[in-house]
Parts: C-alpha cells; sequence; structure tokens
C-alpha cells in the first residue's frame, strides 16, 4: 500500500481510464449534464474523462493537493466539476447522482465508516442510477488491516441487493501494486437502480 498519496496519485496521471469506468460509462451513455460523483478521485484521470463525455462531477479526495491536481489534469474543462478534498469518514452528503465511481478507493476506509459512507452513495443514486466499484476480497494479501474494508463474496452481493446487477467480476491473483507484488482479491461491480 502507498505510503504517500501524493506521491502516487503524481504518478497516476498519465495511465489509461480505468476499465470499470469506461464500463460504467458505455453502459450509462453520454453525461448530458447529468451528475457524477468520484471518490478517490486520485489523479484525475476518470474525472476528466467524465468531464470530457458530458457529466457534471463532484470528485472527491483527501489528499491534500487534491485541488490543484485536478485542474491540471483537467485543464480547461472544469466548469463542470466540483472538488471536495474531504476524508470519506466525514463525507456527510453528496449529490444526487446519475453515476457513483469509487476505483480501488472505498477498501480504505475502516468498516463503520464504510457502512454509513455506503448507506449514503446508495441514498444519492436517482432512479437509473449506477455504482460501479472497486471492493476488495478476505482473500487480499491487505486483509486484516483494520484502517480498512474487506468482504466475502456474499458480502459484495448483499451491499447491491435491489439493485440490477449489471456487471461483476472477481479477480483472485497475484499481481502488482504501486509497492510491489500482492495478492489481488478485487470485486469489480456496476450496478442500476431502476
Amino acid at each position: 500500500m502507498p505510503d504517500h498519496w501524493a506521491e502516487y496519485n503524481a504518478r497516476q496521471a498519465t495511465r489509461d481510464i480505468r476499465p470499470l469506468c469506461r464500463r460504467a460509462m458505455d453502459l450509462a451513455g453520454s453525461g448530458a449534464g447529468r451528475t457524477a460523483i468520484d471518490l478517490g478521485c486520485g489523479g484525475g484521470r476518470e474525472t476528466r474523462a467524465l468531464l470530457e463525455a458530458g457529466w457534471r462531477v463532484t470528485a472527491v479526495d483527501n489528499e491534500p493537493g487534491t485541488q490543484a491536481r485536478l485542474l491540471r489534469t483537467v485543464g480547461g474543462i472544469h466548469a463542470a466539476l466540483t472538488v471536495r478534498v474531504e476524508a470519506f469518514a466525514k463525507v456527510k452528503d453528496l449529490p444526487p447522482a446519475d453515476l457513483v465511481y469509487a476505483g480501488y478507493s472505498l477498501p480504505f476506509t475502516g468498516p463503520p465508516s464504510f457502512s454509513a459512507l455506503w448507506t449514503l452513495l446508495r441514498s444519492t443514486l436517482r432512479p437509473g442510477g449506477r455504482l460501479a466499484v472497486n471492493l476488495f476480497g478476505v482473500h487480499d494479501s491487505w486483509a486484516g488491516r483494520p484502517e480498512m474494508t474487506f468482504l466475502d463474496a456474499a458480502g459484495a452481493r448483499s451491499l447491491v441487493d435491489g439493485l440490477d446487477i449489471e456487471y461483476w467480476d472477481e479477480e483472485d491473483a497475484p499481481g502488482m501494486a504501486y509497492s510491489g507484488p500482492k495478492h489481488w482479491h478485487v470485486f469489480s461491480i456496476i450496478a442500476c437502480l431502476r
């Protein structure tokens, strides 16, 4: 796990858009002024892609350099961008949303805060809105860290009860992380409120 989020985020600035975000955008169609939330926006790659596709974006990240970094990443398309520099544990409200994207960010929230944040995310969804999230599983090599949340498959599925699951993928394999080799156990989910 990265020790310095600022360094991690700086190195993410030029990577490709994460496949889960691209898939969610494809399912949702053009932003056309609709609202998206990017939780853990990091280097801003997904935020920029959402803005370019016509979404109004609320980007949330706890790293102090978030505002300046995002403005550099999105360039001149920042009129539809709201930036919130805030820890997930402190987030008490979010705008009604048509798309909530959280790429590899939610697991870095401990269980009590995770539960409250998840309830908030579900409550922000408008009819037809989608959640697109990566959640860490119990086989992940970081599992057991008390400041993080890990779920088994049943626990991950229970989070999207009542939503239509449009995409579900479970990765349980060795791979690379920013900090080096690790075992990844990740649930990638897109679910829609009908």
